[in-house]
């Protein structure tokens, strides 16, 4: 029997592992071995709305963050929306994540989690945390932070978009969030050919963080684009 949308993407994260070279101070951080508990509810969160052979549209995030999709495994997901819209519980961790707000507000005002998942798939060219090593810790990074570090990550990013693109998406139309993030995609786009137009949205931590008394208008950009999909 063909394997579901849903049941290739599991398949995708369990298989999913980095074995390249990073440049000194950065680190790898993969979910799915980090916590049992992850590839539970990113399995339960997939079987439910993803169970289906219908082809969607792709929105392409940076990478994941250590508390969103880095505890989730489902991409700009917290355990807050997770379990408050998405109706799994994660037992193990309790995460709030700026991106996930936002982004949850955005697909609440496209009809709700069925129908928004039901047309789109969201992901990200590198879909493993990048932790950038400080005497404090941990922090955040982004695959472009540094340029050895994108170099470095660029071919396991082409092969991922490839193993993203097989799972049956349009390529008609990409939506990509972060306009630094487009620049990117768009010299790889260049190269490959994946997708026919990139359609470039503001990134969800930018406008949470940095434009949140015009929130709306921004979800109201984000529905117009995504619509016309």
């Amino acid at each position: 029997m063909k394997k579901t949308i849903g049941e290739k993407v599991v398949e995708f994260n369990k298989k999913l592992h980095y074995s390249g070279e990073l440049p000194e101070g950065f680190d790898v951080l993969n979910p799915f071995f980090d916590n049992p508990e992850t590839l539970t509810v990113m399995t339960d969160f997939y079987k439910k709305f993803y169970n289906d052979h219908n082809q969607r549209k792709f929105i392409i995030g940076i990478n994941p963050s250590r508390h969103g999709a880095g505890v989730t495994g489902v991409p700009f997901t917290d355990t807050k929306r997770l379990e408050t819209v998405c109706g799994i519980e994660m037992k193990s961790s309790h995460t709030h994540e700026i991106s996930s707000v936002y982004l949850y507000d955005v697909i609440m005002n496209f009809g709700g989690p069925e129908n928004f998942y039901k047309e789109f798939y969201i992901n990200s060219p590198f879909p493993l945390a990048i932790i950038r090593k400080t005497i404090r810790g941990g922090l955040n990074a982004n695959y472009y932070d540094d340029k050895k570090l994108f170099e470095a990550v660029k071919p396991f990013m082409i092969q991922t978009l490839k193993d993203h693109i097989s799972l049956g998406l349009d390529t008609s139309e990409v939506f990509i969030l972060g306009k630094k993030n487009a620049t990117f995609i768009d010299k790889i786009n260049r190269q490959e050919h994946f997708f026919d137009k990139l359609t470039v949205l503001e990134h969800p931590r930018y406008i949470q963080q940095y434009k949140s008394k015009e929130k709306q208008l921004y979800i109201d950009k984000y529905l117009i684009a995504l619509n016309k999909a």
